[in-house]
């Protein structure tokens, strides 16, 4: 594990997930030019990756992640514990079970997801709504409007092992944006993390009558 500041950074990054050079200035009691420097190094060395997040008004903010190599520096006993899991329940009981256990934490998603969007009036709310639950699940999640159709993003995959092990996880997820939006709206994933993408993305438009 990296030493001094440089570990700082990366133990918070670690702990947080995704974070700004002002946040991380702000609590490690640096100015925010020396946490773009220590940020600036740590992306030369491969450890770290910058995402542009359109957030509304103003202008665009820059949040940091690990990246692979990044992440290495920390032991992922939660993703081998997870994808363990999986594969014992598959050797015990079946790959139904599985598809059970999936199928029961969609059906949860689904519930707070709709409860938060309860007084969501259009689309675009819906969306905004959507893109805090995820990105406060690690998902660093955005919205775009582009040709006349909505881009939903996930820019980072926070059950990527599990999601690799089992595929069922990002049906699942699919199904969710679908019933979420409603039948006037078609979602369809255009760009897959898991096929060699750099993040999510989803295309939401009119549905044809």
């Amino acid at each position: 594990m990296e030493k001094g500041q440089t570990g700082k950074i990366l133990m918070l990054l670690k702990m947080r997930g995704q974070a700004t050079a002002q946040l991380l200035a702000g609590e490690m009691g640096i100015t925010k030019e020396g946490a773009r420097k220590h940020l600036l190094n740590l992306a030369a060395d491969g450890l770290v990756a910058s995402t542009v997040v359109s957030e509304g008004v103003g202008r665009p903010s820059t949040y940091y992640t690990l990246t692979d190599k990044g992440l290495a520096k920390f032991p992922d006993t939660h993703a081998d514990v997870t994808v363990q899991l999986l594969q014992s329940v598959k050797k015990l009981l079946g790959a139904n079970a599985v598809d059970l256990l999936i199928n029961d934490r969609e059906a949860q998603v689904l519930a707070t997801y709709t409860k938060a969007m309860e007084k969501a009036a259009t689309l675009e709310q819906k969306l905004k709504i959507l893109v805090r639950k995820r990105t406060e699940e690690g998902y660093m999640a955005e919205w775009k409007k582009e040709k006349g159709n909505y881009l939903f993003i996930e820019n980072h995959c926070p059950i990527c092992a599990a999601a690799q092990e089992c595929q069922g996880f990002c049906r699942s997820e699919l199904q969710v944006f679908r019933q979420l939006m409603g039948a006037e709206y078609t979602v369809q994933r255009v760009a897959y993390i898991l096929e060699g993408d750099q993040r999510c993305v989803y295309k939401i438009e009119k549905a044809v009558p």
